[in-house]
């Protein structure tokens, strides 16, 4: 009787109920904050690697320049600038080398990011982007495991990935939209001081180095807060070709559009503004500031309306400008020239100075176009370049400052030109082509005013001198030209 009294009551007794709860959520408590913990780690590794990965895809991007060994340099950099270090995955270690992620190039990207990317290439002229894989990191479920075994499961160790895209892109703003055609092997920066004839070509000729023509057919990167903005017709291409300030947008290395052959309303007016010399298209723009003339335009021709400019023409100077490289009078080159101008200088010197070379130590014309600006006090200034006299006593008729215009440019770039240096065999141009790739942007310094063989359209000439590449880094202003290196994360 006793007995069934006891099991009754205990059967009734609700004393210590919470305790049993207590116990299971406690168990529960702890299995969530083992959960959490685990994944934690996991999250923490997997950001350590996408920052890993970023800086992979990034190193590597910025090498994708389109030249022969872009890869094998993109390769380099990401295994040698990059090191990381991650906190949990597998332990604690640094992430720095290439069997820490695997690098793949694409041509282009999908449009949807959700798409997956297809166009790989091992060819360093198409690679554009690159995808940088960390190697997947074990995170190792500790206290999972051990709320695993108090509650008899399982708990899987977890995979910690990551992944980035990134791509390149060079761009040259504010330059003059031309183009020419470079010869294979063609390297700015080892041409440098060597002179190129630029002749436009005519319609339906075969194009070959040397060929000049323009780019931006469609006239959608003029800069719309620069002095070319709203024009229209030869007016937008006189201001394009001959005006200082920003002039144009900018333009992808990896692609430009391209309007070869003649050009109707293209002069070599718009090109001498740079001279001091205003005629036809360009004769009302003297006393325009958009289209200054250089702080040095010795060129051997004076206006023979004398220093009021009336007329237009220009007569023979008793100085002369700048030489062409000897072999283009001997005979020895016909489009792209040597760099030697040792007789021509000479006769430069004997003319402008009387025979002692005030500057021994300029190399190419540029550098003594520089000099001559610099011992005169240098741009903006009216003191004169040219003050002696000529072989019959009479003193030069130029001043090597500006006599036609009221202006005179600040920019000791004024003379120089940026034009797209495209291979015209690797890429046949016929009639308007989009997405041409630029070999490289480069430097052109005129030695001379650009003639033409009064043709209807024009052949137009431009002599000028090499200075170097432009592309790849910080330019300057004006015609100088800006240039920008862009590697961005796209994924």
């Amino acid at each position: 009787m006793r007995l069934t009294a006891r099991i009754r009551q205990f059967k009734t007794d609700e004393r210590g109920t919470m305790l049993i709860i207590w116990g299971l959520t406690f168990v529960v408590l702890l299995g969530i904050a083992a959960m959490s913990f685990d994944l934690g780690r996991t999250g923490i590794t997997r950001s350590e690697l996408q920052t890993f990965t970023d800086n992979v895809a990034l190193a590597a991007a910025g090498e994708l320049d389109g030249k022969d060994d872009a890869i094998t340099r993109a390769r380099a950099a990401a295994a040698d600038l990059i090191s990381d270090r991650k906190t949990f995955g597998t332990g604690g270690s640094v992430l720095s080398g290439d069997t820490d992620y695997t690098l793949t190039f694409f041509s282009e990207l999908p449009a949807d990011d959700s798409v997956a990317l297809t166009a790989v290439t091992t060819d360093p002229a198409e690679a554009v982007f690159v995808r940088a894989v960390a190697t997947p990191s074990t995170v190792g479920a500790y206290y999972g495991a051990a709320f695993a075994a108090l509650t008899g499961t399982t708990r899987p160790n977890e995979q910690a990935r990551a992944s980035s895209v990134a791509g390149f892109t060079q761009y040259a703003c504010d330059i003059t939209p031309l183009m020419f055609c470079v010869p294979p092997g063609f390297s700015a920066d080892a041409s440098i001081g060597e002179m190129i004839l630029l002749r436009s070509g005519g319609n339906g000729s075969a194009w070959g180095p040397g060929d000049f023509g323009f780019l931006d057919p469609a006239k959608v990167l003029v800069d719309d807060e620069g002095p070319c903005a709203g024009l229209s017709g030869a007016q937008l291409d006189a201001c394009l070709l001959g005006a200082e300030g920003s002039i144009t947008q900018c333009f992808s290395q990896r692609g430009v559009d391209i309007e070869p052959g003649q050009k109707v309303g293209i002069r070599d007016a718009i090109f001498n503004v740079r001279f001091d010399i205003y005629k036809s298209i360009m004769n009302g723009m003297r006393n325009n500031p958009n289209y200054p003339p250089a702080p040095n335009v010795i060129k051997g021709i004076v206006p023979n309306g004398g220093g009021s400019c009336i007329g237009g023409n220009e007569d023979p100077s008793n100085s002369m400008g700048l030489p062409r490289d000897d072999c283009f009078g001997a005979g020895g080159c016909s489009r792209f020239g040597d760099g030697s101008w040792v007789a021509g200088r000479n006769e430069y010197v004997t003319k402008n100075y009387g025979g002692a070379d005030p500057h021994p130590t300029a190399v190419t014309r540029f550098e003594y176009y520089l000099a001559e600006i610099h011992a005169a006090g240098g741009p903006g200034t009216s003191t004169p370049i040219l003050t002696g006299v000529d072989e019959f006593g009479e003193p030069l008729q130029e001043t090597g400052r500006p006599m036609c215009s009221s202006n005179q440019s600040v920019d000791v770039n004024r003379r120089v030109v940026i034009a797209a240096g495209v291979d015209c065999t690797a890429n046949p141009i016929n009639g308007s082509t989009t997405d041409v790739p630029v070999e490289e942007f480069v430097k052109i310094f005129l030695t001379e005013p650009v003639g033409d063989d009064g043709a209807s359209p024009p052949t137009l000439d431009i002599w000028g001198e090499v200075v170097g590449s432009a592309g790849g880094g910080a330019g300057g202003t004006g015609n100088a030209g800006i240039f920008r290196d862009v590697v961005q994360l796209y994924r």
